[in-house]
C-alpha cells in the first residue's frame, strides 16, 4: 500500500508542480521580486568589500596616535576626534589610551559636537580618577557645556548667556567648582573661578529678566517673587541692582506701602550712587565674559 502511495504521490506532482511553477515565474511580481533580490545581493557583496577597508586599520597604535595628533596639529579637529576615538578603542590598555580619550574630548568640543565630546570627557572622568591630568578634565568639561560660542547672530545681536536656558550653565558651574575646590592650584583653577562669577552674573540676570517680564505685564507679585529669588541666590551679582529695584515698584503696585518704603531704603544704602530709582534703568550693564578676564 505504501508503494501505491508513493507513486500515486510522485504521479500527482508530476501532473502538477511543473504546470504550477510554470505559472509563477511568468507572474510579474515574482519576476520583480526575482530583480530585488538580485539587486540587494549585488549592493550587499559591494557594501562589504567597501566598508572593510579603512586605512587605519593597517596601522600601528603609534602611528595612529602620530596621525591624530598631526590633525590635531592641523585644526581639523573632526578627523582628529575619530582617530583618537579610533586609538583608544583599538589599544585600550596601550600607552596613548588615556591621552587619546582626553584629546577626543577636546577634538569634538572643537568641532562643535557637544554629545561627542561629553561623552568622551565623562568617560574619562570615570575611569581616571586618579589621573594627574583630571583638572584639566574636569575644566575641559566645564568649557564644553558652558559653550560660550553664541555663533555670528549671537554676536551680531549681543546676545549672552544670560539670555539662554540656564541648564547648562549650572552644570559648567559645577565643573568648574570641582576644579577651584580640588585642585586650588591648578593652573585651570583661576579662570575657572572667573567662569564661575561669570555664570553666576548671568543667572541673576536671566531671572532678572524674567522678574522684568513679569513686571511689564502687571504681574506684580510674580514679578517680586522673581525679583527675590535674585537678591537670595546672587546677592553680589550686579543684576542685584535691578531685582532690588523691581522688588520695590512691585511692592509699590501691590500697595504694600511699608515693604515698598524698606526696599527703597535698602537700596538707597546698597548703590548710593545709582540713579535708577530715577531713570528706572541700569547704567552699567554686566560685562561679558572676555571683559572680566582682561582686566
Amino acid at each position: 500500500m505504501s508503494d501505491v502511495i508513493s507513486d500515486a504521490s510522485l504521479r500527482l506532482a508530476g501532473n502538477v508542480a511543473p504546470q504550477k511553477v510554470h505559472n509563477l515565474f511568468k507572474s510579474r511580481p515574482f519576476y520583480l521580486l526575482l530583480l530585488a533580490l538580485g539587486a540587494l545581493l549585488i549592493l550587499t557583496a559591494c557594501a562589504g568589500s567597501g566598508g572593510q577597508k579603512d586605512d587605519t586599520d593597517i596601522w600601528s597604535e603609534s602611528k595612529l596616535y602620530s596621525e591624530a595628533t598631526d590633525k590635531l596639529n592641523d585644526a581639523d579637529f573632526a578627523k582628529c576626534g575619530k582617530y583618537f576615538d579610533k586609538l583608544e578603542a583599538r589599544f585600550p590598555f596601550g600607552p596613548y589610551s588615556q591621552q587619546a580619550q582626553i584629546n577626543a574630548a577636546y577634538c569634538y568640543w572643537k568641532a562643535q559636537e557637544q554629545t561627542q565630546a561629553l561623552v568622551a570627557i565623562d568617560r574619562f572622568i570615570k575611569l581616571h580618577q586618579g589621573s594627574p591630568n583630571l583638572d584639566y578634565a574636569y575644566y575641559l568639561k566645564g568649557l564644553i557645556t558652558f559653550n560660550d560660542d553664541l555663533g555670528w547672530l549671537g554676536k551680531f545681536t549681543g546676545q549672552d548667556l544670560s539670555e539662554r536656558d540656564p541648564k547648562a550653565a549650572k552644570e559648567a558651574f559645577e565643573s568648574f567648582k570641582v576644579v577651584v575646590e580640588r585642585f586650588p592650584n591648578s593652573k585651570y583653577a583661576p579662570d575657572a573661578l572667573d567662569r564661575m562669577r561669570y555664570i553666576v552674573n548671568s543667572l541673576a540676570e536671566a531671572d532678572v529678566i524674567v522678574a522684568r517680564f513679569y513686571y511689564q505685564r502687571g504681574a506684580y507679585l510674580a514679578a517680586a517673587n522673581r525679583a527675590q529669588l535674585v537678591i537670595r541666590d546672587y546677592d553680589r551679582a550686579p543684576a542685584v541692582e535691578e531685582a532690588l529695584y523691581l522688588l520695590y515698584k512691585s511692592y509699590e503696585k501691590l500697595g504694600m506701602v511699608d515693604l515698598s518704603n524698606d526696599t527703597a531704603r535698602v537700596f538707597k544704602l546698597n548703590f548710593p550712587d545709582s540713579q535708577m530709582l530715577v531713570t528706572g534703568q541700569r547704567v552699567q550693564k554686566e560685562r561679558k565674559w572676555w571683559q572680566i578676564w582682561n582686566r
